[in-house]
Parts: structure tokens; sequence; C-alpha cells
């Protein structure tokens, strides 16, 4: 975005631009975020992921809780990784309903209802990102498995757009630039400084016409804008920086199979995780596409609403049991190179059952990061338990002294 400091702006127009630049704080511009490198031994990490069309609870649930739980169809392939996950049932977002809607608030846990006009709150990877997202390349990576929407927010609410292709991720992870993109990158930079300039600079004068309420307003605004500055600045540094070396190649994915698709994404991801170049991670895996797995011959979207019809619930559970495999073979490269205890893995939805629409009792696996595991935590399934909590746990658990998350009440009971 290229605005001429020779045209007289109106304080409408540079609050407008300004204000475009701040909400989308992922653009291709704006990314590294900063130019500091850690030395921190065993950095903390999060992975959400997250399943546009849930999972079917009676295929996933156990039976029994505790750490005496009995392996249900969906788990009994990643028993091995038993000791380093734990099931979650029994809980949802308090406030949240809508039913695809509510996608929106999956890692937000901000209250919503059907129909009604909702301004989203940030979400627990970007509030993360905001405190520590500094240390690395890419203060976070916001991915999707077919399209750009993402449960990823800003602080002013705006979602952050979707990465949907694992081949151009890998190359923005380890192909270096070249020489021309670096020169036009640069170039992006030094314009996207010169409209906070301008900003600086118009709302120093309009201020003196605030009162007082409104000038704290605006210099909370303002504190954004230099942290955006502090973003571009940054940039430069990163640019000259090189990318690490891997091995590995880019992912390919079977494009009429939306769990092979997971995979691939989440095949760049590890390596992402295993080189520091980034520490917070979405990857929302929205694709309906499913037919190239044996024995599934209609569309996931059309499965996940079964209607309890046996022949669909058998396809499903090939294309939902495929998926949680997926998310054990994850677990199991970050476990193979001894990152594992120190990333946070998760896979959820936000509906509990897809079937009707239904967004309590949604679907929760968690892994790593040090907590408790090896169990499942069973809450009411009449009454559930705020999943706020956990992404209250998890906020404390990377070192933020947070006391509450959106709805939270507490910590997470079970996990410590």
């Amino acid at each position: 975005m290229y605005i001429s400091t020779g045209k007289t702006l109106s304080r409408r127009t540079v609050l407008k631009q300004a204000g475009i630049t701040l909400c989308l704080p992922m653009l291709d511009a704006m990314v590294p975020a900063f130019a500091a490198s850690s030395n921190t031994l065993n950095p903390r990490r999060f992975v959400g992921v997250s399943l546009a069309l849930g999972l079917h609870n009676p295929l996933l649930i156990p039976e029994g809780e505790g750490t005496n739980y009995k392996p249900s169809h969906y788990l009994k392939d990643i028993q091995d990784l038993r000791d380093d996950f734990t099931v979650i049932s029994g809980t949802s977002h308090p406030g949240v309903n809508g039913g695809h809607a509510a996608e929106a608030s999956i890692f937000t846990a901000c209250p919503m209802k059907r129909g009604a006009a909702t301004v989203n709150t940030v979400s627990v990877d970007q509030l993360m990102a905001k405190h520590l997202g500094h240390h690395t390349r890419f203060p976070s990576l916001v991915l999707n498995t077919n399209g750009s929407r993402s449960p990823s927010y800003s602080e002013n609410g705006s979602m952050i757009p979707a990465l949907s292709d694992a081949r151009k991720l890998f190359s923005q992870l380890f192909i270096e630039d070249t020489p021309s993109a670096k020169k036009r990158q640069q170039l992006i930079n030094k314009r996207g400084q010169s409209i906070l300039d301008i900003v600086r600079t118009e709302t120093k004068s309009l201020t003196r016409e605030l009162g007082t309420g409104d000038r704290d307003k605006m210099e909370e605004w303002l504190t954004s804008v230099r942290e955006l500055e502090a973003r571009l600045e940054a940039n430069e540094a990163w640019l000259n920086h090189p990318k690490p070396k891997v091995e590995s190649t880019p992912s390919t994915a079977e494009n009429n199979n939306a769990p092979d698709q997971m995979r691939a994404m989440l095949d760049v991801v590890a390596l992402a995780l295993r080189t520091d170049s980034t520490r917070f991670v979405t990857l929302h895996c929205t694709g309906s596409s499913v037919r190239a797995l044996d024995g599934v011959e209609e569309s996931y979207h059309a499965l996940s609403h079964h209607g309890k019809n046996p022949e669909k619930l058998e396809q499903l559970s090939i294309v939902e049991k495929t998926t949680v495999d997926n998310w054990g073979n994850f677990l199991r490269e970050l476990r193979k190179h001894n990152i594992l205890d120190h990333t946070m893995t998760m896979l959820t939805s936000n509906l509990g059952n897809a079937s009707s629409h239904d967004n309590r009792n949604m679907p929760v696996l968690f892994a790593g990061g040090g907590f408790k595991h090896g169990q499942h935590l069973a809450f009411s399934r009449t009454k559930n338990y705020p999943l706020p909590n956990l992404y209250l746990s998890m906020l404390q658990n990377i070192g933020l002294e947070k006391e509450t998350f959106a709805t939270s009440t507490s910590t997470m009971t079970g996990l410590t």
C-alpha cells in the first residue's frame, strides 16, 4: 500500500488508511515482525488445529475417565502416545452458539449468538504471539487447508487471513528470497513507515482538540501504531538473515483427500517448529473433498450431516479417524525431536455435533506442554465446563501473567 507524502490527506483518510494497516498484522509486509532472536532453552510453543466439521463424539470420547479410560475407536491407534495427551469432554465456550458461524470463536472464546452481530476479540494464539512472537522470524503462522478463513483474530477483532498452500508455506519458511524480492520487501516496509510518519503528524494536532477520555483512547491507538512501526523496522533485520536449511522437500497432498491436506500442512509446521521459525500456529481444516479415501463415496460435509445413518457414519468414521491419526503422527514427529514436552498441541472444533450444528460438548484432544496427561478429563455433558479455562492454563504455561481469558473462571482443573 502506498500513499504519496506529497499529497495532502484529511485526518479521516489518514486514520482510515492506518486503520487498515493495523487490522491486518500478518500481511507479507509485516512478517517477520521482530528482529530479536532467542537463546531461550526449550521455548514454549502452541499449535492449534481446528476442524470445521467436528468429530463424532460417540467414536471419539472413551469409556471411563481419569487414567483408566478405555480407548475409543478414534483413539485406538495413537495409544503409544497415551501419556502425551489428554482427552477432554464436556466442555464448550460459554455464550457461544450459531453452528458453523461459531468457528470464529474457536480460539477467541468470544460469546456470540446465531444471527447476532458480534465484534470478535483476540485469539489465544495471537495473544501469545504479541508477547513472545518477536523471538522468531514469523511471530505466528495462520494456516488453512482449503481457503483463507481462519480462527485467528487480532486485538481489534479482525480475522487474520490464512495461507492455504503447503508448498508456498515451505518456500516462505526455507527458500531464500531473490535479491529483487528482498528489494521489493524493503520498499514495502519503507512505504508502511511513511504512512506512520503521516499518522503521527496528523494525530498530534488532532489530539489537542479531544477531551480527556478521547485522548486516552487515542493514546492506546498510537501505542498500536508504535508497535506496528517496531514490526516494520524489525523486518529490515530479518531480510538479510539467512533462512534455516532443511533436508526435506515441500509436502504434497491429494486434492481429494481433506485429511491428507491437513497432513501436508502439519509436515511443514513440524519443520517450522524444529527450526524455531515460529512458535505459534493455527491450522483450520476446512476441506470437504474426501473421495480419494478408500470406502468413502460422499463429501465430508454431507457425511457430517449423517442423521445417524449407519452407512454415512461408517464413511465419516474413515475420514475422522484418518484425521486423528494424522494428528497423532504430528505428535510423534515432535516427540522424536524432543520438542513435544514444550509444545502445547490442541485438536478441536466449534461443533460438538456437526449433524445438528450444536456448539456444546466440543471435541478436545490436548497434548504436550509439560502438563499432566494420559487421562480423560470428563466434565458434565449437560452443564459444560468452560473451555476458556484451558486457554488461561496455556497462557500461564508460556509465562504470561494473565488472570482471565475471555469467559474463563480459572485455570483448567486436572492438568497439573
